[in-house]
């Protein structure tokens, strides 16, 4: 890993990232015992992964009764971003990544919401804006009656990396 603080290096990914105007977050601290990624051979895993800003949780609630469709894609992405500021730190370079293999998304939602795909984009939009459409990425979004901290989402990323 790199001696300085800046954790996405200097390559193609840090040119899409500051193209779009993102800064990568620090990366999240666990909350309890367990590491946020596992290198398995060429696969990165990151655990799951909450949408917390400055400490706290962007939002809290229930998707279709406290939060809106919207709120929760910007809580995807947030998530999204922190799993890869978590990816960042373990590799020390962006660059590293080959692709975004898989991503987990566990909505909280009321009984009757419908819209788990559409929060999920959040995630996938940003994930394509980054590293392309191409190949793309699988995906399994998930709804839950209950998370921790009610948080609305918990994402977890699988990303192929090379040595």
């Amino acid at each position: 890993m790199p001696a300085n603080g800046d954790r996405t290096g200097s390559g193609k990914y840090r040119e899409r990232l500051d193209a779009l105007g993102i800064q990568l977050p620090a990366p999240p601290t666990p909350l309890g015992n367990y590491v946020e990624t596992s290198l398995v051979g060429t696969l990165l895993i990151t655990s799951g992964i909450l949408p917390f800003v400055d400490g706290k949780l962007m939002y809290t609630g229930r998707l279709g009764n406290d939060l809106t469709v919207e709120q929760g894609q910007e809580a995807a992405r947030c998530a999204a971003l922190k799993a890869l500021a978590v990816a960042s730190h373990f590799l020390g370079d962006l660059d590293r990544i080959q692709k975004v293999v898989r991503v987990g998304v566990t909505l909280m939602t009321s009984e009757t919401f419908t819209q788990h795909a559409a929060v999920a984009d959040g995630a996938s939009d940003l994930f394509a804006q980054i590293f392309g459409k191409q190949p793309g990425h699988t995906r399994l979004v998930t709804g839950a009656y209950s998370l921790p901290v009610r948080t609305p989402l918990v994402l977890d990323a699988i990303f192929e990396v090379v040595a």
